[in-house]
């Protein structure tokens, strides 16, 4: 018999292709229709969802994987606080069931070790995050970590690289690699303001679901309390390494313009991961860089033909 399990998120990129993971898996998640712009509404939906998740456990072992959050660099601080105060409610409606609960947090490991020197970070690393998303990120993790502690809950924060893959949400000012297979396909140009030796770690979206899915049958097992872990594909490209991938793809040069943004000044040019806490999650094939880019390209193709 499956734990009750809820994915708040299921909408976006990682919710979407972990509830997929999840029923391959034999799980059955809760998922929630969430109208995000509304605050009230959002809440009240959460909170009715919560207690049908704490009634289905009937006092047993639960779970929840919080993926939410429309917040990215440049959004204001007042979004963010509104974003948090959101899972504090859940949490705090949570607490009701106790010690027999999981957590899993989604953070972002660029955005908490933007400012730190000297990679790769390791979950051991320092926190310095250059701007309001990183430093959200990690007062949501803060909220998390305090109710694992309050209630001898188990709760995984997990620091994730660059995700892409199929289900990118293109509103976002986010998500280079779909962006430029959008730009391609629509023959627009897509603006790049980083140096092209800008590293980062870029991880498939249904690798990251899959992990996370391990992580949550190993957390069920862990002492109580809060443990951090980085989750990433072990290997760091140039964004000049990715336009040269999409070339192959894409069997011409990528449209791209070089821009400038005072966003730049929050990104950091060397973000190399290394995960050294449950390092058996990590012992895995992950999907090459040409191969997920060709998947994400048919993916928006598919969309493109169908909004146009």
């Amino acid at each position: 018999m499956s734990v009750p399990t809820w994915v708040v998120g299921s909408g976006g990129l990682l919710g979407g292709a972990l509830t997929a993971e999840l029923r391959r898996r034999g799980v059955n998640p809760l998922i929630s229709k969430v109208l995000w712009h509304d605050n009230s509404l959002a809440r009240a939906v959460l909170i009715e969802d919560a207690r049908r998740l704490v009634a289905d456990s009937a006092g047993g072992p639960w779970q929840v994987i919080w993926c939410a959050g429309a917040g990215v660099n440049g959004t204001t601080v007042e979004e963010f606080a509104t974003e948090n105060a959101l899972l504090g409610a859940v949490l705090d409606e949570l607490a009701a069931a106790g010690e027999s609960g999981t957590v899993f947090h989604a953070s972002s490991a660029g955005g908490v070790y933007a400012g730190v020197p000297a990679p790769p970070h390791t979950e051991n690393s320092p926190v310095a995050p250059l701007g309001d998303y990183g430093r959200a990120k990690l007062a949501a993790e803060q909220l998390v970590t305090d109710f694992a502690l309050r209630h001898e809950a188990r709760a995984v924060i997990g620091r994730l690289a660059n995700l892409y893959g199929p289900g990118q949400n293109l509103a976002k000012p986010q998500g280079l690699i779909s962006h430029l297979c959008r730009g391609y396909l629509l023959a627009s140009p897509v603006s790049i303001y980083v140096p092209m030796d800008t590293l980062r770690d870029y991880l498939y979206v249904t690798d990251a679901a899959e992990m996370v899915a391990d992580t949550l049958d190993h957390a069920r097992h862990a002492p109580t309390g809060a443990v951090t872990k980085i989750y990433g594909s072990g290997q760091s490209v140039t964004i000049g390494s990715i336009l040269g991938a999409c070339r192959t793809v894409f069997r011409r040069k990528p449209n791209v313009v070089l821009a400038s943004s005072p966003l730049a000044a929050v990104q950091a040019k060397d973000l190399r991961l290394h995960s050294v806490v449950w390092p058996e999650i990590d012992e895995r094939t992950h999907r090459p860089l040409p191969a997920g880019i060709s998947s994400t390209l048919e993916s928006i193709r598919h969309h493109v033909t169908v909004t146009h």
